[in-house]
């Protein structure tokens, strides 16, 4: 029964056909109106997506457990990091 309201639904999609050729396949309305949604939604993601890379902050900031080594003591060595 699902199938037999598609195929109802899909029909009524098509304005004006005298005659539906099954033998021709054509996007049609609804394949334009999907096609619209997707690229609206894309918009939308990528308007989304440069306004959250603008909040970014992509400076560095220095590791406050860091030693230079300069302020290392002369002739320590400092612990391997494992």
């Amino acid at each position: 029964m699902p199938d037999m309201t598609a195929s109802l639904a899909l029909t009524h999609l098509v304005p004006l056909a005298k005659e539906l050729d099954k033998d021709k396949v054509t996007p049609g309305v609804l394949g334009f109106i999907v096609f619209a949604v997707m690229a609206l939604a894309v918009w939308g993601l990528m308007k989304s997506m440069n306004r959250h890379m603008g909040k970014v902050d992509f400076k560095e900031t220095p590791d406050p457990e860091a030693e230079t080594p300069a302020s290392s003591g002369a002739g320590e060595a400092s612990p391997a990091k494992g």
